[in-house]
């Protein structure tokens, strides 16, 4: 019996993929306000923030959750799964350091 790709490995690495298209052009997108507001845009305002978090970490947590449980997934290939897990890990460590780096700067 030949094995399938997981559903849940598929899924996850779908959404790793989307997650970093997404915060790809959520950066762009702050850089080029910042650069086109006089005076650069607000960092301290709520909805800059809220809205970043909610990209990062609602749809980041659900692409590693998915990628754990395609993981553990019997009877299944866990390429897709595994993949889904480092890609959102690694965007999701990737943009919390971009966050660090960019705050620590004068």
């Amino acid at each position: 019996m030949e094995m399938k790709h997981s559903r849940l490995g598929i899924a996850s690495f779908i959404m790793s993929i989307v997650i970093g298209v997404l915060v790809l052009v959520t950066i762009v997108t702050a850089g080029v306000m910042q650069v086109s507001t006089p005076g650069g845009m607000d960092e301290n305002a709520p909805t800059t923030i809220l809205i970043g978090l909610a990209i990062l970490l609602l749809l980041g947590l659900v692409a590693i959750g998915l990628g754990i449980a395609g993981v553990f997934q019997k009877d299944c290939k866990k390429v897709f799964a595994i993949l889904g897990l480092v890609f959102s890990t690694g965007i999701i460590i990737g943009t919390v350091a971009l966050m660090i780096i960019g705050n620590s700067m004068p």
